[in-house]
């Protein structure tokens, strides 16, 4: 794995500008955001909307000015581009993935049991989220502007409906409802112009996650038509997760002997310790500055240090979602996605290991210009299986979907030690698959005429 190399960060032209900034930006520290599901109820309230929330819509890359830096983003269903009138050509140029929606493709990704979608909370999986709207700020008073002038557009156009509406914040602690340093990790991303967090990682096509560009097959990824409705755009996994955080500290409590045992234990099932510290870098214990220096707590790969897993196991969560340079089945760089985790909910408090009955979790967005070997290979093959790290049937400790017989191997001098009967730690209630455009497709779809 090279070094990334500066020199080739405009090498393929990205027309940054064109494409929205929720696509690309990194999730700021701290932020606080909204996402909202609208119906359209008639094609031309729908065309309406669009023209009232272009010039609401950001592109581009981050504001040197933290106080604005919010954006919002606009995405559309398969069934949401229906509504608004796309030609049936352009329709059926999409990709399967895309046009059947994630309700009827959860076999693939692993959302079974209580995660399947007769479970879903209204009104994913339903064919009534047409329009995903999502706000982001790192300052409050930033975003309420921003989200006032989108409220503006959508409550004075009649014939959309606002179906859903979820808050996310970070938490006081800056860390998930398990107790861990979220959002650390972003892909070096030729073209853009913004540093990946990995100084280790060279960079990857920007076709990956933008249409209209040369991915790492070297070839143009399918892209919709027209070129106008295609270019610059990308696909987005929109995620609702419950977390069950009494299951988790009891799982742990029940496995080790001691506060320092369940903190080690919980980081080897994660891969990293609470503050964000890597156990590549740090594996017997946490290291707080450490985890919050962004120079340090992403600069590692797995091959030359850890390769068998002794620091960092091989089937934990962060090095299953991005195996990095690892000795794995396949090419960790044709599964590269952009993650945006945002939470919601209030956190269980601390040492308590009951449920509360509160909703907490987090929203995901998982973004790549290829949905299936992207985002559904990666819950299909690393995630709900373990096959890719020979450890066939095993899943991903934390986010696989387990019915309390999982196991996990961590690798250890001289025996390895196997957890066994692991519950499922999170639960989705909902998904759906977005389209999120670039500018000029915005007004492209907001001037289609009948």
């Amino acid at each position: 794995m090279n070094t990334a190399d500066s020199s080739s960060a405009t090498s393929v032209g990205v027309e940054i500008d064109d494409v929205q900034s929720g696509a690309l930006r990194p999730r700021p520290v701290p932020y606080e955001g909204k996402f909202i599901f609208l119906r359209v109820d008639d094609r031309h309230a729908g065309r309406a909307l669009l023209r009232r929330l272009l010039p609401v819509t950001a592109g581009g890359l981050p504001s040197v000015d933290r106080s604005q830096d919010a954006w919002v983003a606009v995405a559309f269903t398969y069934q949401g581009l229906e509504a608004l009138g796309v030609p049936q050509e352009s329709l059926e140029s999409f990709p399967q993935a895309f046009r059947e929606g994630m309700a009827a493709r959860v076999e693939r990704i692993g959302d079974v049991g209580e995660s399947a979608p007769a479970h879903w909370e209204a009104p994913f999986g339903t064919g009534d989220v047409h329009i995903a709207l999502s706000a982001l700020s790192s300052d409050t008073a930033q975003l309420d502007k921003e989200l006032e002038r989108a409220r503006v557009a959508y409550q004075d156009t009649p014939g959309v409906q606002v179906i859903w509406q979820q808050e996310v914040h970070q938490l006081p602690t800056g860390r998930t409802t398990f107790g861990f340093r979220d959002g650390i990790s972003h892909p070096n991303i030729e073209g853009v112009g913004l540093p990946g967090s990995n100084p280790q990682e060279a960079p990857i096509k920007a076709g990956e996650f933008i249409l209209g560009y040369p991915d790492e097959t070297g070839s143009l990824p399918p892209m919709p038509s027209p070129d106008a409705l295609g270019r610059n755009g990308t696909y987005a996994a929109i995620r609702k997760i419950h977390t069950n955080v009494a299951a988790w500290r009891r799982y742990l409590r029940a496995n080790t002997s001691s506060a320092e045992e369940e903190a080690l234990l919980a980081a080897k099932m994660v891969g990293r310790w609470p503050s964000g510290a890597p156990l590549t870098l740090t594996p017997e214990h946490d290291d707080p500055e450490l985890g919050a220096d962004p120079h340090r707590n992403n600069n590692f790969l797995y091959r030359e240090n850890d390769d068998r897993g002794f620091r960092c196991p091989t089937g934990a969560h962060i090095r299953r979602n991005n195996p990095r340079d690892a000795t794995i089945i396949g090419d960790a760089r044709m599964h590269r996605l952009i993650r945006r985790g945002t939470t919601y909910g209030p956190p269980l408090p601390e040492g308590v290991l009951e449920d509360d009955g509160a909703d907490r979790g987090l929203v995901g967005v998982f973004i790549g210009a290829h949905l299936e070997r992207q985002f559904e290979f990666i819950k299909a093959e690393w995630v709900n299986d373990g096959n890719f790290i020979g450890y066939p049937g095993e899943k991903d400790p934390v986010a696989g979907h387990h019915d309390g017989t999982g196991s996990a191997t961590i690798p250890e001098k001289p025996v390895r030690r196997r957890l066994r009967n692991l519950p499922s730690f999170v639960v989705t209630r909902g998904g759906e698959y977005c389209f999120l455009p670039g500018l000029r497709a915005l007004r492209w779809l907001a001037e289609l005429e009948d």
